[in-house]
C-alpha cells in the first residue's frame, strides 16, 4: 500500500537522521578510544536495549517473544555475521584509506550492492527510476564526504576492498533482515541479529586493540551510541523492512550524511566546501525520487 510505502521510507529516514549523529559524537571521544570497540560495544549495548525493549513491551500485555522459527536461525546468523563485518570492515577501511575516499566508497557502494543483490535473488530488479535516485544520492553523498582538496588522499587498494566488502555486508544484512520481519517481530529479529553481531566482533575487538577503557564521558558517548543511534534506529529500520524494499531501505539511509552535514555545520563548526552543498542538493533529489518510486510499487520488494 502507498501509506505503508510512505511510512516506511519515512521511518528509514528517521533511523538515518540517527545515524547521522554518530560521527558528531565520536568527535567528542577521547583521541586514544579504540574506534573498533566503539563499533562493538555500541552493538553490544543495542542489544540490551532490544531485550528492554522486548521485555517492557510484554509487561503492557504484547506478545511479543524471544522464540524464532527453527528455519530462521540460519538466516540471523547470516545477518548477525553481516551486522558484526560490516562494523569491523568499515573502520578498517576508514583507517586505511581515510575518512573521505572510505566513507564515500563504504556508504556509496551500500545501494548499488543491494540493489544487484535484490535483481538476482528475487528476479524483480529495480525500475529504472530507482537507480536514477540511488545514483543521484550516491554521488550526492561522495561529494559532501570528500574534501576541498584531493590532494593527499590515500588511494590503498586493501582498504578500498575493505569499504567495498563493507557496503556488500550491509546491503547483505538488509536484505536478510527483510527476510526475517515478514515472519517475526522486527525487536526479536534486531535483538538475535545484534547478539551474534556482538558476539562475533568481541574477540576481534580484543584481539586489534586489547582490552578496553574509557572516562566516564567516553562510557556516556558510547552509551548513547548504543541505546539511540544504533538501538533506536536500527529498530526503526527493521520495522520499516516491512514496509518497503530492502533495495529502497539501503539507499533512504543514505539521508545518514545529511544530518552529519547539518551537525557539523551547527555543533562542530566545520566549513564544508560549496561542493558539499551541492552535494546535498544531489542527495536529497535522489531520495525523493526513491520514496517516489517506493510510493508507485507499494513497497514490493523481494520475498
Amino acid at each position: 500500500m502507498k501509506n505503508a510505502s510512505i511510512v516506511g521510507a519515512c521511518m528509514v529516514l528517521a533511523a538515518a537522521a540517527l545515524w547521522g549523529t554518530t560521527g558528531t559524537a565520536q568527535a567528542f571521544m577521547p583521541a586514544h578510544t579504540s574506534p573498533y570497540w566503539v563499533g562493538t560495544l555500541r552493538m553490544a549495548i543495542a542489544t540490551l536495549f532490544f531485550a528492554a525493549f522486548i521485555a517492557w513491551r510484554r509487561r503492557g500485555g504484547d506478545r511479543s517473544t524471544l522464540a524464532l522459527p527453527a528455519t530462521a536461525w540460519r538466516w540471523v546468523l547470516l545477518a548477525g555475521l553481516c551486522m558484526a563485518g560490516y562494523n569491523l570492515s568499515f573502520f578498517a577501511g576508514v583507517k586505511a584509506t581515510g575518512i573521505a575516499i572510505g566513507t564515500a566508497v563504504a556508504v556509496g557502494s551500500g545501494p548499488a550492492w543491494a540493489g544487484l543483490l535484490q535483481s538476482l535473488v528475487s528476479r524483480r530488479p529495480p525500475a529504472p527510476v530507482w537507480w536514477v535516485g540511488t545514483l543521484l544520492a550516491i554521488g550526492g553523498g561522495c561529494l559532501m564526504v570528500m574534501p576541498a582538496s584531493a590532494s593527499g588522499l590515500q588511494t590503498d587498494p586493501a582498504g578500498l576492498a575493505l569499504c567495498l566488502a563493507s557496503g556488500f555486508c550491509y546491503a547483505v544484512y538488509t536484505l536478510v533482515s527483510q527476510r526475517l520481519v515478514r515472519h517475526s517481530p522486527p525487536a526479536t529479529v534486531t535483538l538475535w541479529v545484534f547478539g551474534v553481531a556482538s558476539a562475533a566482533a568481541i574477540p576481534v575487538a580484543l584481539l586489534v586493540s586489547g582490552p578496553f577503557s574509557a572516562s566516564p564521558s567516553g562510557w556516556a558517548i558510547v552509551a548513547y551510541l548504543g541505546l539511540v543511534s544504533t538501538g533506536v534506529s536500527y529498530l526503526l529500520f527493521s520495522h520499516a523492512l516491512r514496509r518497503i524494499s530492502g533495495a529502497s531501505g539501503v539507499t533512504l539511509a543514505l539521508a545518514e550524511p545529511v544530518t552529519a552535514f547539518a551537525l557539523a555545520l551547527l555543533v562542530v563548526h566545520e566549513r564544508p566546501a560549496p561542493a558539499a552543498f551541492a552535494g546535498l542538493a544531489l542527495v536529497l533529489s535522489g531520495l525523493v525520487i526513491v520514496v517516489w518510486t517506493e510510493a508507485r510499487s507499494g513497497g514490493r520488494g523481494p520475498r
